[in-house]
């Protein structure tokens, strides 16, 4: 799954792999662990003062390595290793000094566990209730068709009555120019600009902003003030041309993290309503 972070141990530890070890350690074997019940003298690759680092451990942050790339070769189970070693070393050195009784470790510790504990939760989710291609393809075909066929460059003069706007259509009809009418407007984003507001399609605006819009001819203004919630607009269109819309395949990843964290957020919601939270 990719829209969560990884798992804090793992990623300390991805980080920490392009480094030189810092203790020495047993080679593990090379060979994957075994499903069945093993001795657990052959079941741990190494044991640092009397504690033992399982195997199953090594085999757990390959396996998050290789998911992302990383080959699996006998570098990678030495480096996993050799870090396992370097984690339980400086473990044990904290719990010596007591520095792992203090209230804020505690509290990321717990933190790290809940952690851990979400992304199993959300892995299991999504085995049984798998994000489908038809659903991924129909979210693109919908945001395809709220994007438009087409992009408008425009320029605007924002007023707040529909006497000022009257009064900058009636100047641009005079020839002045949009730019320098846009110097009273209310809209800071633009004005500065000269009203341009670039390339757009015209779900970008608000519907009585998009509907005049597009009913405008290239070059030529509004010639009645637009209404909408933010005051009343004077719109020039500068230009038109045909969206270059990205391909399915390009952006289904994008697709895919938006409706995981969508499910997220009604698992969230499903846990809450059943849940007494005071």
């Amino acid at each position: 799954m990719t829209t969560h972070r990884p798992l804090i141990p793992v990623l300390l530890l991805a980080m920490a792999l392009s480094a030189p070890a810092q203790a020495q350690a047993p080679k593990p074997a090379a060979s994957q662990a075994p499903l069945l019940p093993v001795p657990a003298a052959a079941n741990r690759v190494a044991t640092v003062n009397g504690k033992a680092i399982p195997r199953t451990r090594v085999e757990s942050v390959v396996k998050q390595q290789t998911a992302r790339g990383v080959p699996d070769n006998e570098q990678l189970r030495q480096a996993v290793t050799d870090r396992l070693i370097n984690f339980e070393l400086v473990a044990q050195e904290v719990e010596r000094r007591g520095l792992s009784k203090n209230i804020d470790v505690q509290s990321q510790i717990e933190i790290a566990r809940q952690q851990v504990l979400f992304e199993v939760y959300m892995q299991d989710h999504f085995k049984s209730k798998p994000i489908s291609d038809a659903l991924l393809r129909s979210e693109y075909e919908k945001v395809r068709a709220q994007r438009g066929e087409r992009e408008y460059k425009a320029r605007h003069v924002l007023v707040d009555s529909e006497a000022e706007a009257k009064n900058v259509i009636e100047q641009l009809g005079k020839g002045a120019k949009i730019e320098d009418l846009a110097k009273v407007s209310k809209d800071g984003g633009s004005r500065d600009r000269g009203g341009d507001l670039g390339w757009n399609g015209p779900s970008t605006f608000v519907k009585p902003f998009a509907d005049a819009l597009a009913k405008l001819e290239k070059g030529k203004f509004t010639t009645q003030a637009v209404q909408s919630q933010f005051g009343w607009h004077v719109i020039l269109l500068e230009d038109v041309r045909n969206v270059q819309f990205p391909a399915f395949d390009q952006v289904k990843p994008q697709i895919q993290n938006v409706l995981q964290e969508q499910e997220v957020q009604k698992v969230f919601a499903e846990l809450r309503a059943k849940a007494k939270i005071e």
